[in-house]
């Protein structure tokens, strides 16, 4: 189907045969009017049901022009559901077949309960959104791509850093999409990490038997993977679990589904009390897409759509919202009921991201590319992520149009230098199937790596955002915001006198305060007593027009052994740091830190609390590592999502142990850990008195440190920092020695009170007069200490300087005097 817009509204798609009625908008809308008012015969069951667009909306013309053609005029229904709409009793016969036309014309077609499934939705949605469409199979959230990688390497890297594996075969990368800047930045991109960004892909191998397993305990990572980690992809509706109900394929985030699953719409034909089901039947998408359920209208696509995938791993969706997992039940309810589980989880709330207060949703930063796909395969979320803060932020010496195209997002240690960005003023065609702003400005701002942000407008020195949720909110650049002296002092001394925290950090290294830190994954595999659990992959493959298998059966797809995860301790405040594989220094949080555990079939481990060691693989930069290599555990750079406009504080990072990468106080807190711990009756000696007794904590024998060390004490990288991009790395020396000012203090106070004469004369001045140093005080001391200390050594370095000058000067003349008097 060929896409053109609507001159009215450009932001409007119409398919082939409206654009015909381009140059007669009068027709167009008689013609419209006229087909809502044909019957409808699938609303003979499904009365009161919500019609999935405005039938105003270009979309719902669209939608009505093409059911005319199909010999169906006002039946919407079926050019996304096919079945037989002349049938108005009899339920199956209603439900089976299409019309002859969408068979001839595009392709085959049966009845699709849920037309958005990626297995079918070319012949539904991609009738309208074709590129969307396309690209869909290869987007992160389709492939799984990163988060099967960090798996598989954290059960000994069988594959390197190549990232070989995805979901479902995707070798037939789609077009790419984008405009040529971000096409030209992609592929160079791509040459550099390869590793990451492959063309050709194998799909996952399937999950082994219990007797290949007692063979190699390694194997179990498939097993791992499908029965746990890979049931959010959008080729599956996942698990029905509360606050994990959602759709399939465009549906995942187009169609709204509450934490309980129940719908809530007025089809009386669809169960009220029964989990699983939409929330109403409407698409939510853009500004434009209004959705209207229990007496509220809103637009846009709620947060906690994306926060139904968005909780494990990462956790950037319920982090977004300030929320942070716990192991307790608190608070109760009014009858007592201790805090109800959602994503099968219980959560603290501590302070939100900045921007969900203030009403933005996921889609207001990340763009079309990001979410649906641009036809690259993009390894892991650097890869697909165009969008940095300082491209709409910009910086406090440029204002966003203002850098080069690629800065913040260098992949390098260096910042980008080159020729402004400047704005676009044309979108492409896909983008246009969005809400795109009426009001043009001076231009739409550009991303990163070039492609134009259509809800981002350059209005003089401001930006105007136009959020999904209808409120527009007009932002002030850091560049206006320092001319309008807006700053605060310690802001202007971060962010523009140091030049080496905008050059080489990620903006949110100090605006984001907390991050959820999870430290060791123990991952047991229990293939004993003949235990078998659902491959959630194998069930969302196996489909039949748009019904995927979990919606049968999940008994259909059970496989060998069963998964139990549990961690060792959670934090969540000042986030270490480490390099990124953008280059630049940002937040770090346990990623994949497995410790496994495999139980063979005949409950004997083959493996217990194992960690591998990774030789002649890991560290591609310039941290050295042990001859013997290091554990596969892994520490992931990340953006946390939990920006605050107060920033963490200086004291934070550079007299910090934990931010250097040596660990939650230097990795002092914990015993050996790679020794058994047994808690019973001991002697003095600590020899054992007991012959009956149980190991309280098994050890891990290669956990030497930490889960929460990255370098041990004299710099050498002990696990794995990032397993994606070659520039993840712990931080270097070169780093630390600037990063490190520990036992500052002790440079003033080695001398106070008496162990030097002008001090000592001062401390006694001082208590004569009763003078009480408070901290400010005591900071405007030692801002005073380093001006006249500045100033001292200036003078000093003039003094010798002439000094110098004079001698040389007076040893010349004499020279030259005992010359002419020879």
């Amino acid at each position: 189907m060929n896409t053109r817009y609507n001159s009215r509204n450009s932001n409007i798609p119409l398919c082939r045969s409206c654009v015909q009625m381009k140059k007669i908008s009068f027709f167009a809308i008689l013609w419209s009017v006229l087909l809502v008012g044909a019957q409808n015969g699938c609303l003979e069951c499904h009365k009161g049901i919500a019609d999935i667009r405005d039938h105003q909306s270009g979309m719902m013309r669209s939608i009505m022009k093409k059911a005319a053609e199909a010999g169906a005029p006002g039946n919407d229904c079926v050019v996304c559901h096919g079945g037989n709409p002349e049938e108005t009793t009899d339920k199956a016969k209603a439900h089976h077949g299409t019309l002859k036309y969408f068979v001839e014309h595009e392709g085959p077609k049966a009845f699709y309960p849920y037309p958005a499934s990626p297995w079918i939705n070319e012949h539904t949605c991609g009738m309208c959104h074709k590129t969307q469409v396309a690209a869909q199979w290869n987007n992160l959230m389709a492939t799984e791509q990163g988060k099967i990688h960090g798996a598989i390497w954290g059960f000994g890297a069988k594959e390197g850093y190549r990232h070989t594996f995805t979901d479902f075969n995707t070798t037939a990368l789609h077009q790419r999409i984008g405009t040529k800047a971000y096409r030209a930045y992609m592929q160079k991109l791509k040459k550099q990490e390869p590793q990451a960004m492959l063309d050709k892909t194998k799909e996952l191998p399937r999950a082994p038997t219990a007797d290949e397993v007692e063979k190699d305990p390694t194997l179990s990572v498939y097993t791992y993977l499908r029965q746990e980690c890979l049931r959010c992809h959008t080729g599956g509706k996942g698990r029905y679990r509360r606050g994990d109900f959602r759709g399939i394929g465009c549906a995942s985030c187009h169609i709204p589904y509450s934490n309980e699953g129940l719908y809530e719409g007025k089809d009386a034909s669809i169960p009220h009390n029964e989990p699983g089901h939409m929330l109403v039947h409407r698409i939510q998408s853009s500004r434009d897409a209004k959705v209207e359920v229990n007496g509220i209208r809103y637009s846009g696509v709620p947060v906690e759509t994306c926060t139904t995938c968005h909780n494990r791993g990462k956790r950037i969706g319920v982090s977004y919202q300030g929320l942070m997992e716990t192991e307790y039940k608190a608070t109760f309810d009014e009858q007592g009921n201790p805090q109800p589980k959602l994503h099968t989880k219980r959560y603290l709330h501590l302070t939100e991201d900045i921007h969900y207060s203030k009403g933005m949703l996921c889609q207001d930063c990340h763009t079309s590319n990001d979410m649906h796909g641009d036809g690259f395969a993009s390894g892991a979320n650097l890869g697909a992520v165009e969008i940095e803060c300082q491209d709409c932020h910009g910086t406090t010496k440029k204002y966003p149009w203002e850098l080069p195209l690629g800065y913040g997002d260098e992949f390098d240690t260096k910042p980008k230098q080159g020729k402004a960005r400047g704005v676009a003023h044309m979108l492409a065609d896909y983008l246009k199937q969005g809400f795109v702003p009426k009001e043009k400005g001076d231009g739409y701002l550009l991303s990163a790596r070039g492609n134009p942000m259509p809800h981002a407008i350059k209005k003089g020195n401001k930006v105007m955002m136009y959020l999904a949720s209808g409120k527009t909110i007009e932002l002030k650049p850091l560049k206006l915001l320092k001319e309008e002296k807006k700053i605060s002092k310690e802001g202007m001394i971060a962010m523009d006198q140091i030049d080496a925290h905008m050059d080489r950090m990620e903006c949110y290294t100090c605006h984001a305060t907390w991050a959820p830190q999870c430290y060791g994954c123990h991952v047991k595999i229990d293939y004993s007593k003949g235990q078998q659990n659902p491959d959630y992959l194998a069930a969302s493959k196996s489909h039949h027009n748009g019904v995927t298998g979990e919606v049968h059966s999940l008994k259909e797809f059970l496989v060998d052994g069963k998964v139990t995860e549990t961690r060792s301790y959670l934090r969540w405040e000042n986030p270490a740091l480490s390099q990124n594989g953008e280059g630049r220094i940002s937040p770090t949080i346990p990623g994949c830190q497995v410790t496994l555990t495999v139980i063979g079939k005949n409950g004997k481990a083959l493996l217990q609390n194992h960690i591998f060691k990774l030789k002649g693989v890991e560290n591609n930069g310039t941290v050295p590592v042990p001859k013997e290599g290091v554990n596969s555990i892994v520490m992931s750079p990340v953006q946390p999502h939990t920006v605050s406009k107060q920033s963490r504080s200086c004291e934070s990072c550079h007299t910090s142990l934990k931010a250097q990468g040596r660990g939650i106080n230097g990795g002092r807190y914990f015993a050996d850990q790679s020794k058994d711990t047994i808690v019973d009756l001991m002697d003095a000696q600590k020899r054992l008195l007991v012959k009956n007794y149980d190991i309280q904590i098994p050890a891990i024998p290669n956990l030497k440190y930490d889960y929460s060390v990255m370098l041990d004490e004299n710099g050498t990288q002990v696990q794995t920092v990032g397993d994606h991009w070659k520039l993840s790395q712990a931080l270097d020396k070169a780093v630390i020695d600037k990063l490190d000012r520990r036992g500052v203090c002790l440079s003033c106070h080695q001398e106070i009170p008496h162990k030097s004469l002008a001090v000592s004369a001062l401390v006694h001045i001082k208590q004569m007069s009763g003078l009480s140093i408070d901290n400010e005080f005591h900071k405007d001391i030692v801002h005073k200490s380093v001006l006249i200390s500045a100033w001292v050594q200036i003078l000093i370095g003039i003094i010798g300087t002439l000094l110098g000058g004079w001698i040389v000067w007076r040893w010349r003349r004499k020279r030259l005097c005992k010359g002419e008097q020879k």
